[in-house]
């Protein structure tokens, strides 16, 4: 259906054709196969967990190094 210039199409149309450009581009798209999303999870999984781990550490430290300081005077 063809829109004279500067005439708005009916708001049907556009989320109809809204909808269709998004399909279109939804078909372009390279989707990962299998393999390769579970060995991205894996390597989420395993970089979070050591994330995790140096954060807890780091906090473990800073609250050790807070509690000597503030009984020093003690």
């Amino acid at each position: 259906m063809a829109v004279a210039k500067g005439e708005k199409p009916n708001p049907l149309e556009r989320i109809k054709r809204s909808f269709r450009n998004m399909y279109n581009e939804m078909k372009k798209v390279h989707w990962t196969g299998k393999r390769d999303l579970t060995i991205y999870t894996v390597v989420v999984i395993c970089v979070s967990l050591v994330v995790a781990m140096l954060i807890y550490l780091l906090d473990s430290g800073i609250g050790v190094l807070m509690n000597l300081i503030l009984n020093m005077g003690r």
